[in-house]
């Protein structure tokens, strides 16, 4: 049975699963559902866009009207529309001229104030405010809550003149010179008729962005400090797509059609799929590659299911930036005494307190009188009995039972949770680990009257951090196994951030608690960490490509401690994003529209497949097919292999001088036994800024076992800059490969 915390990772933070099915889109008859006729680039003219749309789908729809078909229409960034059809009426309209693709409409369900210290970003950092207040930065999500200190306007001027969006937040929403814009979707009828966050999630991601300085908030008390976020004086953009049914992809292909042409610099898109898929039928993949095209940068989720091993990453396209989660140095503790005076430490959020009173404990058949004992054990639905557990702590072998607990009205439950990240819950429920509940059974089982006491929960020093979240979604890269993903980590586990004031912040509605900041976990809250950084370097280099900031955030990040992370770069990418060193990187690995189109090619997909994702007729080079995925100018070096065999690949990279007019580069290889690596040349000279110089890696071993991998680092430094990358070769397999 799942975890209750895993479900509050699906359910509050957003980008956990994404149920991928039918649209839950109401139509007139039964066998109409929701598509996407995608037409590709947007046309000179929304008018004339508009007015050609509906002549499509006047010419194919029957018994029922354009009006009543029509969902939306895309004509201001992208040229398509969405609608409700038949299968007859989807085949009519795949045959038409200037239709690229349809796709069909999927429900995503979407996926946090000590962090910015611990990555060394402290508040008297070098900034430049003036250049940062002209800084947008767009956040796809749930909402947001304006009033909110995070989204105070005070001191803020006027909004950048490049800023063409509006505030359509719709009944009482209110924008102001900080949250300057706002818009929601609502092709699913839910009365919610606002761009207002019910949720949480996406107030929660767009202040740990770009939310103002707020000293002295906590959740309770708990881990009390300064919230801000990334880029206080940016601006914010909200583009609400996520409902209680979820983040429908009619939605999500809209507000980056809206953002694209209101003139953001920076997304944030805390939202995925339940797995990979080809990017041509992923929106946020087309989306953002016309973000791309139109200098905005991307930044994406990786996911959340990291339990489920490797290949789990879901943001997979090279032209974003997907982002793992990590550990700071600030963890909270649920401590459990026992009646024998034995302490255990268990993961929680807990607020309360039972004032030192120990409370008896309960287990099996003594929560339930008419449940099996193993579902008893698991303290499943309808199996715990008020009577019995009123006031009392139940031990539950299944951490998903705290809201079966909670209602039935015992005083706090223990559960069995090996994953060590404090959720919420509606009570005070603590996880321990496999080897500490055998040893609360064992005291259980072996005392008369067992009784214990649940602390309230404590900040601890985890000088062992960080570390990738066990829950954050593992590469390689199951579409284009040359691209190593997810490219970067950052915090994402216990973040403090603002929060919607309606909303429960365990995901019970039995909980009657409401605060304005909150302490969320996953994915979620590692991307707009680096959206902010992001943003932060974009102040200092407003001129530089979207893949220049994304290089730039790679090759200086941290590099992480393989020993405390056994997955390796699979887990966490070219390692902890770095915010100093990321605005000075030194030398920078830049790639166009023309280097996506050929890494398309090389991976077999056909003209009509790119057109699906670029919106035009982009032939491929003929030689293209030829050139292998990994020779894309991508920051990290990446090749899948076959298994067993002996094996020696060659990686071409191009860089930029971005850091001193003269310099001097020299190559640095760090040791591994298994692979044999050559750097042709192994210096580089600049004599102007701006300059590229290309070189080549050869990297040479044994055979791997299947489903293993093996990696070094390529560093290139001249005293002052160290621009580092990850040479991973690995056997796992692709979609090709499946």
């Amino acid at each position: 049975m799942a975890s209750y915390r895993f479900q509050l990772f699906l359910n509050i933070s957003f980008f956990l699963t994404l149920a991928i099915g039918q649209s839950s889109i109401a139509a007139a008859n039964d066998d109409r559902k929701a598509y996407i006729v995608y037409m590709g680039s947007a046309p000179e003219g929304e008018y004339l866009a508009t007015s050609r749309q509906r002549t499509m789908l006047q010419k194919v729809i029957r018994g029922s009207s354009v009006e009543e078909s029509m969902i939306r229409s895309y004509r201001r960034s992208l040229n398509g529309f969405a609608a409700k059809l038949t299968e007859e009426e989807v085949e009519e309209l795949a045959n038409m001229k200037g239709v690229v693709s349809i796709i069909p409409n999927r429900i995503y369900h979407p996926r946090t104030t000590r962090s910015w210290d611990f990555m060394g970003f402290s508040n008297t950092v070098r900034r430049n405010p003036t250049v940062e207040s002209n800084v947008i930065i767009g956040v796809i999500d749930s909402g947001i809550w304006p009033e909110l200190p995070s989204f105070s306007d005070k001191g803020f001027g006027p909004p950048p003149k490049k800023w063409k969006g509006v505030c359509r937040g719709g009944k009482n929403f209110t924008c102001n010179n900080k949250v300057i814009g706002a818009r929601f979707y609502k092709s699913v009828p839910s009365g919610d008729e606002s761009a207002r966050d019910n949720s949480g999630h996406g107030t929660h991601t767009a202040s740990t962005a770009a939310g103002n300085v707020v000293k002295d908030v906590s959740f309770f008390g708990l881990a009390q400090g300064t919230a801000r976020g990334g880029v206080p004086s940016a601006r914010i953009a909200a583009y609400k797509v996520c409902h209680k049914k979820g983040c429908e992809s009619v939605d999500i292909l809209a507000a980056f059609d809206d953002a694209i042409a209101d003139g953001v610099d920076i997304l944030s898109v805390s939202l995925g799929s339940a797995e990979s898929t080809e990017f041509f039928d992923d929106v946020i993949a087309i989306g953002s590659f016309h973000a791309m095209e139109k200098g905005i940068l991307t930044l994406n989720s990786a996911g959340n299911n990291g339990v489920a091993g490797p290949l789990g990453v879901e943001s997979v396209a090279p032209w974003m930036v997907a982002v793992a989660a990590s550990t700071t140095d600030r963890r909270l503790s649920t401590k459990v005494v026992l009646g024998n005076g034995k302490t255990l430490n268990g993961f929680s959020v807990n607020p309360d307190t039972f004032n030192g009173k120990k409370l008896p404990l309960l287990y099996g058949r003594e929560v339930s009188s008419i449940c099996s004992e193993d579902d008893a054990r698991l303290c499943s639905e309808s199996c715990v009995d008020s009577k019995l557990v009123k006031g009392k702590i139940v031990l539950c072998d299944n951490s998903g039972s705290d809201s079966v607990v909670y209602s039935a009205g015992a005083a706090g439950s223990i559960v069995l949770d090996d994953l060590p990240v404090s959720f919420i819950t509606p009570l005070p429920s603590p996880g321990l680990n496999a080897r500490d509940y055998d040893l609360l059974l064992s005291y259980k089982n072996s005392t008369k009257n067992p009784v214990a006491e649940i602390l309230r929960s404590e900040s601890i020093k985890e000088s062992y951090s960080p570390v990738v979240a066990q829950f954050s979604s593992l590469g390689p890269n199951f579409i284009a196994p040359d691209i190593l993903k997810p490219d970067i980590t950052a915090p994402g586990a216990e973040i403090l951030a603002a929060y919607s004031p309606i909303s429960s912040p365990s995901g019970s509605p039995l909980d009657k608690r409401r605060v304005k900041y909150s302490i969320l976990s996953g994915t979620s809250m590692s991307c707009p960490h680096v959206a902010g950084i992001a943003a932060y370097v974009k102040t200092f280099h407003p001129d530089w490509s979207p893949s220049a900031i994304k290089s730039a955030l790679m090759t200086t990040a941290w590099a992480m401690d393989r020993t405390k992370n056994p997955d390796g770069e699979i887990s966490y990418g070219s390692g902890h994003v770095n915010p100093v060193r990321a605005i000075v990187p030194g030398l920078v690995y830049e790639t166009s529209k023309e280097d996506y189109i050929k890494l398309m090619c090389s991976l077999g997909y056909t003209q009509d497949n790119i057109k699906q994702i670029s919106g035009e007729i982009s032939a491929c080079p003929v030689k293209s097919k030829n050139v292998p995925a990994r020779d894309m100018n991508y920051p990290s070096l990446a090749a899948s292999v076959p298994a067993v065999k002996s094996f020696t690949v060659s990686f071409r990279r191009t860089v930029k001088n971005v850091g001193l007019p003269n310099s001097i580069y020299r190559v640095q290889i760090s040791p591994n036994p298994k692979l044999k690596v050559e750097v042709v040349p192994k210096v580089l000279t600049f004599k102007a800024l701006k300059e590229t110089k290309t070189f080549t890696v050869t990297v040479s071993g044994g055979g791997l076992s299947a489903k293993s991998m093996e990696s070094t680092t390529l560093v290139w430094s001249d005293g002052t800059h160290i621009v580092r990358s990850p040479i991973v070769v690995h056997t796992y397999p692709s979609i090709k490969s499946s």
